[in-house]
């Protein structure tokens, strides 16, 4: 069981106002059958696989709604299908829901325990004569599925009712093997929708389920299970994302045939896509089953476990699904947009600090090589209350080693024989030049500082021309490996068309930085905390690989945002 969310934990904003709540108002002014009542929504994963950033729009919004109405959330376990369920997602997702801020109090429930129940309204419906078993073959099925202007036709849809609860009896102990036989709705072969067309309730499944072993062998399908479950627990509106619009007419019929103790409202809403990625748990669990991936929490997957490893935040992520909006159209959202809200959040909580990813040395030949300074930088200038941290300064130093060339390219202005440049929050130095190896590579940058200038400005007030670059001292950095990550995928949409999507990885997806140097600080820096390593990007302590001794940082956004680049071009 998953632990519960820190009372600490800043709470989600109020969401905006949206077509859905135009529903519920309207629904609540009415009367009827929602007059006095308490908005109660639910979300119901099906346990099958990790929660992903699609899904966490869906439960911005049901948990949102709810609270917008002061109203309930249920999480409920969608557990009907035994062969693909597992223990291990129905944990991962409690943690998921936990981490993005929201909580469902004791309203947690599971699908396979309304189980006897659902059995028992399909023998309503079999007694009512509005359900019948039918033996055609999955080929069969299609075969008779009719097409538009030509109804589907089943052999077995006129059994007589005696029939057919003894069937469905036997089908429930056992006696038929998989596929032998289904039980179907009765409603209309001709229907133009063809989710009406005498649609699948039961299917025979000889599988060990989850939670209820082998206590069953016939499972009732999504369409079916879905109303039923709201209703048992008193659902109000029942938000789905848009593919379900055409199969709320089953939603309704089942809800209104069966003696249900409520009567839920459907409403859709048009699901989250964003470029450069896929959202479809089928796919994804083949990036994790295939090894082209680390696991679910791979921080290039889209998962909601893979992103808080890579360093996103619970508000970014809220703030994301916020701006998005809820609509009935579908769109797809720039990637670029959701580095962007993570980096307006990291801009304002992250710690500042200086972290050289591919290092040179830098020798300051006449600062004496026994002496040592401790300067006071800010963590963060956007919070006072962060307080400053000490770092020291000494003669060796380690810079970018893109930040020397030793024939400079024009209108380059860092380190360069002569040239004058700042070392952030230090001091002034000019470069000297610089000692090789035997084999031409350099050994170490050059360089004299200038005593009047602690804290990087002159004494004279002379004007600089050179840059500001970050360092750290050689004698207190701390070695660490530094993973740069970019889209997973180098087609922007690589579910598109005939793609086959494995074939849209990008290669360098992954860029690990082993040497890198990071200020003394960090010796014991740990997940969750975020940091921005100066002019090279937001970063965040490996979760499960990073450890005093051996850190790992993952990049989780650059510092360039390409969403305003993006949006200031249009």
């Amino acid at each position: 069981m998953s632990e519960k969310r820190s009372p600490a934990l800043e709470e989600p904003a109020a969401m905006a106002q949206n077509f859905i709540h135009d529903f519920i108002d309207e629904d609540l002014a009415q009367g009827g059958q929602f007059q006095g009542m308490t908005v109660h929504t639910r979300f119901p994963p099906e346990p099958n696989g990790y929660l992903h950033i699609g899904h966490a729009k869906a439960i911005f919004i049901d948990f949102g709604t709810a609270d917008k109405y002061h109203g309930l959330c249920n999480l409920r376990m969608d557990d009907t299908n035994p062969t693909k369920e597992d223990e291990e997602y129905v944990e991962a997702i409690q943690e998921d829901i936990h981490w993005l801020g929201y909580d469902w109090g004791d309203r947690f429930f599971f699908a396979s325990d309304y189980f006897e129940q659902m059995y028992g309204f399909a023998v309503e419906l079999i007694k009512k004569g509005l359900a019948y078993i039918c033996q055609l073959t999955p080929d069969q099925f299609k075969e008779m599925r009719g097409d538009i202007g030509t109804p589907a036709v089943s052999p077995y849809r006129d059994r007589p009712i005696e029939e057919n609860l003894d069937l469905f009896t036997r089908m429930r102990t056992g006696e038929f093997p998989d596929n032998a036989m289904t039980l179907r709705a009765k409603i209309d072969l001709a229907s133009g929708n063809f989710n009406l067309r005498d649609p699948v309730l039961y299917r025979i499944r000889h599988a060990r389920h989850h939670r209820q072993g082998d206590k069953w062998c016939i499972y009732p399908m999504y369409d079916f299970a879905h109303p039923i479950e709201d209703a048992l627990e008193g659902v109000t509106h029942s938000l789905c994302s848009l593919e379900f619009e055409a199969h709320r007419p089953l939603y309704d019929w089942v809800i209104r045939n069966i003696s249900a103790p409520a009567k839920p409202r459907q409403i859709e809403f048009a699901r989250l896509g964003i470029n450069y990625t896929v959202m479809s748990k089928r796919k994804l669990r083949q990036l994790v089953e295939e090894g082209k991936v680390s696991g679910w929490d791979d921080p290039r997957m889209p998962t909601l476990c893979g992103l808080r490893r890579r360093g996103y935040t619970p508000a970014s992520i809220r703030n994301f699904s916020e701006r998005n909006g809820v609509s009935k159209a579908a769109s797809t959202v720039e990637f670029s947009f959701l580095e962007h809200c993570l980096r307006e959040d990291l801009n304002l909580n992250s710690h500042r600090v200086m972290a050289v990813l591919r290092p040179i040395k830098l020798t300051v030949t006449n600062y004496p090589e026994d002496k040592r300074e401790i300067f006071a930088v800010e963590n963060n200038p956007n919070r006072s209350e962060d307080g400053t941290r000490e770092i020291t300064f000494s003669r060796h130093l380690f810079i970018e080693s893109d930040d020397f060339l030793e024939a400079p390219i024009p209108k380059y202005k860092r380190m360069y024989p002569g040239n004058e440049v700042r070392l952030k929050g230090a001091y002034l130095v000019t470069c000297t030049g610089v000692n090789k190896n035997a084999d031409g590579s350099i050994a170490e940058v050059l360089c004299e500082y200038d005593p009047d200038s602690r804290g990087g400005n002159p004494a004279d007030g002379r004007k600089v021309k050179g840059a500001t670059i970050h360092w750290v001292d050689a004698s207190t950095a701390v070695d660490a490996e530094a993973r740069l990550y970019d889209n997973l995928f180098s087609d922007s949409d690589p579910d598109g068309g005939d793609k086959n999507f494995l074939d849209c990885l990008n290669s360098s997806s992954l860029e690990v930085l082993t040497h890198c140097k990071v200020e003394a600080s960090l010796a014991n820096a740990q997940a969750p905390i975020s940091y921005q390593f100066l002019r090279q990007g937001y970063f965040c302590p490996d979760s499960k690989d990073s450890a005093p001794g051996h850190l790992v940082f993952n990049r989780s956004v650059s510092l360039k945002d390409g969403f305003k680049v993006k949006s200031k071009q249009k």
